[in-house]
């Protein structure tokens, strides 16, 4: 089946928007070392704005890659925001983008999936996940696909073809763990659901899948694949 991302049913619900309140999620590049975070918040607090939520997404060669939620008293703040974080020795922003003040942490969003994907009907599960994948990473398109023979059996957005999706799944089976993601267009991300046969993938446009959201979505993976039945033929 084929549908847009934006008609989504599930738990993840939004309350009505403070209109008063500006919030965002600003992904920032932050050296490893103490204090470095702190500075960050520090100028994020310089221009008004406060931070309600941190994830860690990634860390290695001396660098951690963080999300921060960060709230603004206006959005004619941003700009000025970005610079502040520049001005923090060898820090960098990544990404800014608006999102509802009332939406829950992805980790949270992570869990409220995992317990939808238990409580629904067995019929709707896959659909159910490819939604939900596209609110935890604030996704543009998912799919699932049957790998062999290629065959979409769900697309919500403009998805690649399946035959694509599935000859790239399937020649990273065989690679050491990391390797697959490495060789991937940073924008795709996915996992495999190999007792039935299937994968589901995710996408965006702009910014680059990290480890811990690629975690994410191995471990939803792992639990659709025990509530699932292989579909028909």
């Amino acid at each position: 089946t084929k549908s847009s991302p934006s008609a989504r049913s599930g738990p993840i619900s939004s309350r009505p928007v403070d209109s008063s309140v500006r919030s965002y999620v600003v992904r920032v590049w932050v050296p490893d070392r103490p204090g470095a975070l702190g500075h960050v918040a520090s100028r994020i607090g310089a221009v008004g704005g406060d931070v309600v939520g941190i994830e860690i997404l990634e860390r290695g060669a001396g660098m951690a890659i963080d999300e921060l939620v960060v709230t603004l008293p206006g959005d004619d703040l941003v700009d000025l925001l970005v610079a502040e974080i520049g001005q923090v020795e060898g820090a960098a922003v990544e990404e800014v983008r608006a999102v509802d003040p009332n939406r829950p942490e992805s980790s949270t969003i992570a869990l409220l999936a995992a317990a939808a994907l238990v409580e629904i009907e067995p019929d709707k599960r896959l659909e159910h996940l490819c939604r939900d994948l596209i609110d935890i990473v604030d996704g543009h398109w998912a799919a699932a696909i049957e790998v062999s023979p290629a065959r979409v059996l769900v697309e919500l957005g403009e998805a690649p073809e399946a035959a694509w999706l599935a000859a790239f799944i399937e020649g990273s089976r065989h690679l050491a763990p990391g390797e697959g993601e490495a060789m991937a267009p940073p924008d795709l991300a996915w996992a495999r659901l190999d007792r039935l046969g299937l994968a589901v993938a995710v996408g965006r446009h702009g910014w680059a899948f990290r480890a811990r959201e690629r975690q994410q979505l191995q471990l939803l993976g792992q639990i659709a694949a025990g509530l699932l039945e292989r579909p028909p033929a």
